[in-house]
C-alpha cells in the first residue's frame, strides 16, 4: 500500500509541477489564420501533450523530440494567455505516421495526407530502364476530398516524382554528375535510412537521410548527404505539411553548382493535368501565365486542376530564410510540373561545413486558388505569432 501511495503522490506531483506554466502569444501586426507556432522547450517538466487554455479557446499542444512546443492558433490577431493543462483527452494520435514496407504513410483526421517512398520503388511499366528507380520522395499526395495531386514516372519524364529534390547541373571534383536526369547515369539520389517517426494530436511526421551519389568517376562517391524533416499538421480544411531539407558535403570537396534553369526542390502533378490548358497556375506576383511566370521570383506558387471532376491542388510556399529569397521558380510550359530554382541567379556551390538548408510548406486544397487567402497563409508561415513560455 505503501508503494502505491508513493507511485500516485509521484504521478500527482509531476502532474502539478507539469500545471505550471502558461503560454502568452503576443499580437500579430496582421489578422492570421491557422498560424502553427513552434516555441523552445528548455524546461523539462514541460508535458509531452495537453490543451492550452483560457477561457474561451481549448487548444491541443505537442512537444517534439528536440524539445519544441507546437500548437496551431485559430486566429492571432491580439495578445492571448493560455494555461497548461497536461496529460488531457489531447493525448490521442489524431496525426499518424504509419510505417510498413519502407513507406510512411501520414494520415490526419482520419483521412490519408501522402505517402513517403523511402526505399526504391517498383517500377510502374516494363519499358522503364531500371536506372530510374527511386527512393526518397513523397508520393502520392491527396487533397481533403481524397483526390491525387502528384504523379510518379510519368511517361513523359520518368524521372519525375511527386515532390522530390535533386539538383541537375553540378561540378563535383572536376566531374559533371546530374542528379536529375537519371537516365544519363551521371548521378542519382538514394535513401539511406529511416530516422525516426512519430504520431501526436497535432502534429505527425518523420526524419529520413538521402545520399546523393556522383556516378561519374568509376566508383560511385557520395557528394551531399541530405536529411529530410517532413511534419504533416491537424488542420481543418487543408492538407498541411512542412519539408526541411539539411544537405551537407559528404566530404571535403564542395558541390559547385553553375547557373541552370531548373533544379531543386521540385513537384510534379497529376497525369490527368498534361496538356497546357488542363492545369493552372498562380504565382505570389499574381500571375497565371505559365510562359511569363517562368523564371521570375516567388514567395509561393499555386499547381492544380481537376481530378475526378473536383478542382484541386497545392500552393508550395518558400520560407523568406531560403537562400535567395524570394527564390526564382521554373514553370513548365505544358506538363505540371513545378520547381524553385536558385541556380537561375548564378553560379553558387554547398561547401564543406556550411548546411544548405531549405524549407517549404505545402498547403493541399479543394477549390480554386485564392491569392488573398495564400498571401495570408504565407504571411503566417514566414512571420508566425511570437510566444514565449513562462513558469509560475
Amino acid at each position: 500500500m505503501n508503494a502505491v501511495k508513493a507511485l500516485c503522490l509521484l504521478l500527482c506531483g509531476t502532474i502539478a509541477a507539469a500545471a505550471d506554466f502558461t503560454v502568452k502569444v503576443e499580437p500579430s501586426e496582421k489578422p492570421l489564420h491557422n498560424a502553427i507556432i513552434r516555441i523552445p522547450v528548455t524546461d523539462t517538466s514541460f508535458p509531452k501533450t495537453g490543451l492550452l487554455t483560457s477561457e474561451s479557446e481549448s487548444i491541443p499542444f505537442q512537444r517534439t523530440a528536440d524539445n519544441q512546443l507546437i500548437f496551431i492558433l485559430p486566429s492571432a490577431s491580439s495578445a492571448k494567455t493560455f494555461r497548461v493543462k497536461p496529460n488531457s483527452s489531447a493525448r490521442s494520435e489524431s496525426a499518424k505516421a504509419e510505417l510498413e514496407n519502407g513507406r510512411v504513410t501520414i494520415t490526419t483526421a482520419g483521412k490519408k495526407a501522402f505517402v513517403y517512398q523511402g526505399e526504391e520503388s517498383e517500377l510502374p511499366r516494363e519499358n522503364i530502364k531500371p536506372l530510374f528507380k527511386r527512393g526518397g520522395y513523397i508520393h502520392p499526395v491527396f487533397s481533403p476530398s481524397g483526390k491525387q495531386i502528384t504523379d510518379d514516372y510519368p511517361p513523359n519524364h520518368v524521372h519525375h516524382h511527386g515532390i522530390w529534390f535533386p539538383w541537375t547541373k553540378t561540378s563535383f571534383e572536376g566531374r559533371a554528375p546530374d542528379f536529375w536526369n537519371m537516365g544519363e547515369g551521371k548521378g542519382k539520389v538514394e535513401f539511406v535510412k529511416l530516422d525516426t517517426h512519430w504520431s501526436g494530436p497535432v502534429h505527425a511526421g518523420f526524419q529520413a537521410t538521402h545520399r546523393f551519389i556522383d556516378l561519374t568517376s568509376g566508383e560511385p562517391k557520395p557528394a551531399l548527404n541530405e536529411t529530410w524533416t517532413v511534419t504533416a499538421y491537424q488542420i481543418s480544411g487543408a492538407n498541411v505539411f512542412d519539408l526541411v531539407s539539411t544537405q551537407t558535403c559528404a566530404s571535403a570537396s564542395p558541390l559547385i553548382l553553375p547557373k541552370y534553369h531548373y533544379g531543386g526542390l521540385g513537384f510534379r502533378g497529376n497525369w490527368a493535368w498534361n496538356g497546357q490548358g488542363n492545369c493552372s497556375f498562380l504565382t505570389s506576383n499574381g500571375g497565371t501565365d505559365r510562359i511569363k511566370g517562368n523564371e521570375t521570383r516567388g514567395n509561393w506558387c499555386y499547381i492544380g486542376g481537376t481530378v475526378d471532376h473536383q478542382l484541386t491542388g497545392v500552393a508550395i510556399l518558400s520560407h523568406p530564410d531560403n537562400f535567395r529569397s524570394p527564390q526564382p521558380m521554373r514553370l513548365h510550359p505544358s506538363e505540371p510540373f513545378f520547381c524553385f530554382a536558385p541556380s537561375q541567379l548564378g553560379d553558387w556551390k554547398i561547401e564543406p561545413g556550411q548546411p544548405y538548408v531549405s524549407k517549404y510548406r505545402f498547403i493541399v486544397s479543394d477549390g480554386p486558388a485564392n491569392k488573398e487567402v495564400i498571401d495570408r497563409l504565407w504571411e503566417t508561415y514566414a512571420h508566425p505569432p511570437k510566444a514565449v513560455i513562462q513558469k509560475l
